[in-house]
């Protein structure tokens, strides 16, 4: 299945999704989430979700049905505007508050240390971004954030490129 959580002010991700049911790939298989007017805090690094109620995060707003939905998922593509080349702060709450998908738990892989899974499936993400985002910065956060979390980066696509994102959705 195919996550798309859209934080942008214009409501990009409805275009994309058009995009998507109009090339006809899993057309019935992918879900649009509109953050506006959501209430979704940033991580106060309580570690709760790893210590006291694991794999839950301890704040109680809109966030908890979307985490549920991104460990389900097979991708997750964040539609973000950006400000000063980077994500959106809406787009950096989702982004921090996926903790509770890993364990407190480190090991050694490929000479780097990396948190040891919570579950044997984790979601590929991609970020379709609008503005002037620094691309490369972009890319090379969204491969840093996948290698964190067990899984690999879709890429990085412009609005403008948002076919380019849609052929690499499943």
């Amino acid at each position: 299945m195919v996550l798309m959580v859209d934080t942008t002010a214009k409501h990009t991700g409805k275009a994309i999704a058009e995009e998507l049911l109009r090339s006809g790939k899993n057309a019935a298989e992918f879900e649009l989430i509109d953050t506006t007017g959501m209430h979704i805090s940033h991580c106060v690094g309580c570690n709760y979700c790893w210590l006291k109620t694991p794999g839950v995060c301890a704040i109680r707003d809109d966030y908890e049905p979307i985490l549920k939905k991104m460990s389900k998922a097979d991708q997750v593509w964040l539609i973000s505007d950006t400000h000063f080349g980077f994500v959106s702060w809406q787009t950096k709450n989702i982004v921090d508050r996926i903790m509770p998908l890993v364990t407190m738990y480190l090991k050694f892989k490929d000479g780097q240390m990396r948190h040891v899974m919570r579950y044997n499936h984790q979601p590929d993400i991609g970020i379709i971004y609008t503005g002037d985002g620094d691309q490369a910065y972009l890319e090379r956060w969204c491969e840093r954030t996948t290698l964190n979390l067990g899984s690999r980066s879709l890429g990085v696509f412009s609005e403008s490129n948002g076919k380019g994102a849609v052929s690499c959705m499943l």
